[in-house]
């Protein structure tokens, strides 16, 4: 552990961060695993694309919808152990998705998956805050970032080279055993970390919590653009192997690296943010950022070779996790006392927008065509992008001690 907290105090952050990163590392492995193999799960249950798309719809909204319930449980409980047993549900459920015999178990699996992966995420990025104060904040944000990103980066790589040898049930199956061994070693490594806990708030705090959220004007816009971020983002992976089968480039394989490719873009995100801020500043990177991810939305839509198309999302996943970072850094700053309940709200929304993604992209795709669908949402990211410079403002909760 010496090794690890000198790594950490080198760029002035605690070495919990490296435990924190792990467990981001381990839920967000789950998270894109069906996206490559979706073509092969609609062939084996004899449904159509869209509706296997659904699979990454429910899974976003059932992490959106517990957020609230995850949010007041590790305000009121504590969020170690929250985050340890629903990493081992994510395992579990994946291994079950594997066992399924019709498309409504795996459809439940999913579920079950997404509930486990709900209470790791926006709990990693609380218990980060409460351990970095606002001036390091976004550099540590951006480390249990890093842990998130590789793991999607991997399990969507890993997926799809997984599904050409095993089947889209070996993906699960070798998943959901990699995140149960990785809950028992993050547990393992919480113990050595120390992290220190805040004090665990009380129902009524917890109501004064969301009284405090909600009285800042900076919820409405964080909340309001993550969710708009999910649908016109997020919502497009389902439909990338489809893309690429349009092309004849069949292979899983060649659709998990395609779809990995955003995950490198946040990785290059999280090495080059402590460079980014002081010359953009807050404002610019939200404008900069949200622009790239809208020039590699349409550069998508012209349907290239997948080598040029796996770049597209590096830059677009870049882009995202640029002006993503920032809303991440506002939302944390809604409140002190319920943190974690206001980056779970910040997660809900998020998700929210990643269930109505797949969905209007369905839509858009079937009745609009692809590149006037394309098109759309990379305007919306544009507005976007500068209506949050315009409307988010540094301000001080209500309930920070003065």
């Amino acid at each position: 552990m010496q090794q690890g907290e000198a790594r950490a105090h080198d760029h002035g952050l605690p070495a919990a961060l490296y435990v924190i990163s792990g467990a981001s590392f381990a839920a967000a492995l789950s998270a894109r695993a069906l996206d490559p193999v979706l073509p092969h799960v609609a062939e084996d249950f004899g449904v159509s694309i869209a509706t296997a798309a659904g699979f990454a719809a429910v899974f976003a909204f059932t992490f959106s919808i517990i957020q609230p319930i995850v949010g007041a449980a590790a305000d009121l409980f504590g969020k170690t152990r929250l985050m340890i047993g629903c990493l081992a549900l994510l395992g579990l459920a994946n291994i079950l998705g594997a066992l399924s015999s019709s498309f409504s178990v795996l459809f439940a699996t999913r579920i079950l998956a997404g509930i486990g992966s709900g209470g790791v995420f926006p709990v990693a990025l609380s218990l980060t805050s409460d351990l970095v104060g606002p001036e390091k904040r976004q550099v540590a944000i951006s480390r249990t970032l890093a842990g998130a990103m590789t793991g999607n980066l991997l399990g969507a790589s890993a997926s799809g080279l997984i599904g050409d040898f095993l089947g889209w049930r070996g993906v699960l199956a070798v998943l959901g055993a990699l995140v149960i061994v990785a809950s028992i070693a993050v547990a393992a490594g919480f113990r050595g970390a120390k992290v220190k806990h805040p004090p665990k708030t009380s129902l009524s705090a917890l109501k004064a919590g969301y009284r405090t959220i909600f009285t800042n004007p900076n919820a409405y816009v964080c909340y309001a653009a993550v969710f708009i971020e999910g649908c016109c983002v997020l919502g497009l992976f389902p439909y990338i192997a489809s893309f690429l089968f349009e092309l004849g480039q069949t292979s899983l394989s060649i659709a998990g690296i395609v779809i990995a490719g955003f995950a490198v873009g946040g990785l290059f995100y999280t090495l080059t943010v402590s460079r980014l801020l002081p010359w953009l500043g807050m404002k610019g990177m939200m404008i900069a950022g949200m622009t790239l991810v809208a020039s590699q939305l349409v550069a998508v839509g012209f349907g290239l070779r997948w080598e040029v198309q796996a770049f597209n999302l590096i830059v677009m996943g870049w882009g995202f996790y640029i002006a993503h970072g920032c809303l991440q850094m506002f939302a944390s700053e809604l409140s002190v006392e319920a943190r974690a309940t206001a980056l779970s709200l910040h997660s809900f929304f998020f998700f929210m927008g990643q269930t109505v993604g797949p969905l209007a992209y369905g839509l858009g795709l079937q009745h609009g065509g692809k590149m006037p669908t394309l098109f759309a949402s990379a305007a919306i990211m544009v507005a976007l992008g500068f209506a949050c410079a315009r409307l988010l403002k540094q301000r001080a909760p209500s309930d920070a001690v003065a």
